[in-house]
């Protein structure tokens, strides 16, 4: 094998692909989840409640677990795997997972008896008109959801297991399992549960998410005993690097639950309809930016425990560009396609035409921030091999703070000019997301000395000239075709990827030959000895 083939940014690369592969699964189960459950309650009240109960319980898996715990404890991890140190990171391991059990526990408890207090002080509090019914049913589903709190974090820390001995493809399958619990739960359970049998559905998808992974963990071999560990200098690393994580995570959080407070006080449906654009923007930025920053996470923490910054700086050089010529054409192409794409998935039963157009209104304003969240993803990472979680901590409790404040804004012209005021929620979160890119960027190129910025430049050029030809052939194709919404929403993304791709190689672009190389090597009957 040559050279190039045992690389750092090859291993990204191979280690990234299955990730990828892995959540394309992952995202076509999210969208036969979503198509079902939209299908079933609209962008009803019904659904809201749900969304509601459920952003409370993400933030408190987020706030205590969640990126938090693998931002802290994989850097950690890996470094006593990098240096051979396998015992001791199998006690990590051990007194993690010990804690996590029982602070999550402790809090999920606590919310259950105060559940009442949280949802009517709390979701409904810009909204004290709602019917008390809503109210109580939304109590009632957070109460059945907590669970999941816990289940979701010792998952998370198993995926952290397993990506530390780089083994992605289970951890990244992992979502898909959660989705098709809630597809059961919406298909099988009986309909005169209503909503809550996609609560139910939730927490079954929440329990085959951890128990999925447990084949690769079984094979790993380590030893897990129950154990506080509070005298490791680990575990106190680990509690080190994720104090200010939380802090991070909790204004994330305090800003996902304050737009859903907003949307609680628009029109009906406001909420299912964000989350809903939200999701779409998501799945791209999974597939695309999730699925390299996992890959990389590990490498880029070798390389800091070892010292070698200089191939640190060529990898996440790589990470970047791959993910400006994935992210910028996949922004312009969700923005032409969003109204038939959501008409056809959706529209029937109880989604009606003014559902897709509530959805494709904030879809809009969510994918103009699509690339920006996917290069913030490669970059957070980048800190946290460094074991760096404060820096990008407080510029993201500046951005998200920024994003609260022009929600009101946004949300208030929005409705003063005669536009949809949800959309405004939208547009904060693309701007916010935006200026905390941007800063960490500089930072980290500070930092490192450097982050090869004309090959970086070079990929944003390219991708911008084919991302414009690409807008310019799919806009053409809509306006010039009558079709239905399927064969528009088809020969878009053919005619869009070929245009793009014809491009980036007539530019030369080096991705395209490594695509190219990587394709032989997987086809052998197209691979010419």
């Amino acid at each position: 094998m040559s050279q190039p083939d045992r690389s750092p940014l090859h291993q990204i690369a191979r280690a990234a692909g299955t990730v990828m592969s892995a959540y394309i699964l992952v995202q076509i189960a999210g969208l036969v989840r979503g198509i079902l459950i939209y299908r079933a309650f609209g962008t009803s009240s019904e659904l809201d409640s749900f969304n509601a109960a459920n952003r409370v319980a993400e933030l408190l898996f987020n706030l205590m677990a969640g990126g938090a715990l693998g931002s802290a404890f994989i850097p950690t991890f890996t470094g006593l795997l990098a240096k051979e140190n396998r015992q001791r990171a199998w006690q990590l391991a051990s007194a993690i997972a010990t804690l996590l059990f029982g602070v999550l526990s402790l809090i999920c408890l606590v919310v259950f008896i105060f559940a009442p207090q949280v949802v009517r002080h709390g979701l409904f509090i810009l909204s004290p008109e709602r019917s008390i019914g809503q109210e109580d049913m939304t109590v009632s589903l957070l109460r059945l959801l907590l669970p999941t709190v816990v289940i979701f974090g010792l998952s998370g820390l198993v995926m952290g297991i397993l990506n530390a001995h780089q083994r992605f493809w289970l951890p990244a399958l992992a979502p898909a399992m959660y989705s098709l619990g809630q597809i059961g739960g919406v298909l099988f359970l009986p309909a005169g549960m209503g909503i809550y049998r996609l609560a139910a559905g939730a927490l079954i998808g929440s329990l085959l998410h951890l128990l999925v992974q447990f084949p690769d963990l079984l094979k790993l071999g380590g030893r897990f005993k129950p154990m506080i560990g509070l005298d490791m200098p680990e575990v106190r690393e680990v509690g080190k690097l994720m104090a200010p994580r939380v802090l991070g995570a909790a204004v994330v959080q305090i800003n996902f639950i304050v737009n859903t407070v907003l949307a609680l006080s628009l029109a009906e449906g406001s909420v299912s309809a964000v989350t809903l654009a939200f999701t779409w923007m998501l799945m791209p930025q999974a597939i695309i930016a999730q699925s390299i920053a996992i890959a990389a996470l590990p490498t880029f923490s070798a390389q800091v425990a070892l010292g070698k910054l200089d191939e640190l700086r060529s990898s996440l050089a790589g990470a970047l560009r791959g993910v400006i010529f994935l992210s910028l054409p996949a922004a312009v192409g969700l923005i032409l396609i969003r109204t038939p794409l959501i008409r056809f998935l959706y529209e029937g039963g109880s989604f009606t035409a003014r559902s897709t157009e509530m959805v494709t209104w904030a879809l809009l304003w969510y994918a103009v921030g699509l690339p920006a969240h996917c290069l913030l993803e490669v970059l957070v990472r980048a800190f946290y091999a460094l074991h760096d979680t404060r820096t990008p901590v407080g510029v993201g409790v500046a951005a998200m703070a920024l994003n609260i404040a022009l929600s009101f804004l946004f949300t208030g012209l929005f409705a003063r000019i005669g536009w949809m005021p949800h959309g405004g929620l939208a547009l904060a979160n693309s701007l916010a997301t935006l200026l905390e890119m941007l800063t960490l960027l500089i930072w980290l190129r500070k930092r490192l000395q450097g982050l090869e910025g004309r090959r970086v430049l070079g990929a944003l050029l390219s991708a911008s000239a084919g991302s414009l030809v690409l807008a310019g052939g799919i806009t053409l194709f809509l306006r010039w075709t009558s079709l239905p919404d399927v064969l528009h929403i088809a020969g878009s993304a053919v005619l869009g990827l070929g245009v793009y791709g014809v491009l980036l190689i007539v530019l030369q672009v080096p991705e395209t030959h490594t695509l190219r190389r990587a394709v032989l090597q997987k086809v052998p009957f197209l691979h010419r000895r």
